[in-house]
């Protein structure tokens, strides 16, 4: 037996969480002092949609892989609820590199989500992860279309000088309310009622879904209002450091069908109260808010049947995503 073949895949169980922690810490730089445990448990454990189901892999006793999926729901043009996963974290220790862990651990996920009625797995691999992606079964749909507000030509000099991944962690800053506040007013549910019917898999939007998915205080989301009551719309957003560039990412804009002179008040908003060099966001560029066309940028969504209802994955025009869908968590 090779030193491959032994090592071996199953599920995780809640006793090993610290010493899948210090894998993270050895394996993908994680600093557990600078809050990432409570992250870790803020997206794994406290998921509306539910916990993140996870696999270990071993070297005898010695866990060497982890491997997690973050349950998602979408609704289709029919309102029909499709249950989803996403590809999120991955780590393999420095010891066991190149011995083909992440293949194993992703494979033993897609057989138990399958097992459990999941219709799809998607993610936004990068440029090193996509090409294994695609050898175990993902087809690449596309690259979202994705448009910018720059605030200046200065903000644009930045913005084309900060090609690098932005931090983790917010730039402090007033703009707007804690995003918390303002989604858990009991009036989002009228918004939520209001909005226009999804034109494709949009996701399944609930006040306990916005309430989690931008309640972790610590990654600092903020949220603007169209007047008074919540249920004339929201903008959701946040502005972290991307370079020498402060960038306000517009996470979502929730307005009621046809209110478009809010969702252009909102855009403005957002652009303006937060200094930021430049807005983006994900959806074709409109009049609405000066939004203009960011070409050959932002990830590429990739996609992998687990039932039988479709061989090949929605075309990219029937995926309604915003930045907050696709948002690197």
């Amino acid at each position: 037996m090779t030193a491959e073949t032994s090592i071996v895949s199953r599920p995780a169980a809640d006793d090993e969480r610290p010493e899948v922690m210090r894998l993270l810490e050895a394996s993908l730089g994680w600093d557990l002092a600078a809050g990432l445990a409570e992250y870790f448990d803020w997206k794994h454990l406290d998921n509306p949609f539910g916990r993140s189901p996870a696999w270990v892999a071993l070297d005898g006793e010695r866990i060497v892989g982890f491997r997690t999926f973050l349950r998602w729901e979408f609704e289709d043009r029919d309102r029909t609820v499709r249950r989803a996963v996403r590809a999120v974290d991955t780590a393999t220790h420095p010891e066991y590199q190149g011995r083909g862990i992440f293949r194993l651990l992703t494979l033993a996920a897609v057989r138990q989500m399958t097992d459990e009625g999941v219709n799809f797995v998607f993610n936004t691999p990068n440029d090193k992860s996509r090409p294994g992606y695609l050898k175990m079964g993902w087809h690449q749909v596309g690259r979202p279309a994705t448009s910018v507000r720059v605030r200046s030509p200065l903000g644009l000099a930045r913005m084309l000088a900060s090609r690098v991944p932005a931090d983790r962690w917010p730039l402090p800053g007033a703009a707007g309310a804690p995003a918390i506040e303002i989604l858990g007013d009991g009036r989002i549910d009228a918004l939520l009622a209001a909005l226009a019917p999804p034109q494709g898999l949009r996701t399944r939007r609930t006040r306990e879904y916005l309430r989690w998915r931008y309640g972790f205080a610590p990654l600092g989301y903020r949220a603007l209002t169209a007047g008074r009551d919540p249920a004339e719309g929201v903008a959701v957003f946040r502005v972290r450091r991307r370079g020498k560039a402060a960038e306000a990412a517009l996470c979502e804009m929730l307005v009621p069908d046809g209110a478009t002179g809010a969702a252009r008040h909102l855009a403005r908003a957002v652009a303006r109260t937060t200094g930021a060099d430049y807005v983006v966001r994900l959806g074709r560029a409109t009049p609405v808010g000066g939004f203009l066309p960011l070409p050959r940028q932002g990830p590429i969504l990739t996609w992998r049947a687990l039932d039988t209802t479709a061989d090949a994955p929605p075309a990219l025009d029937e995926w309604q995503l915003s930045l907050g869908d696709v948002e690197l968590l």
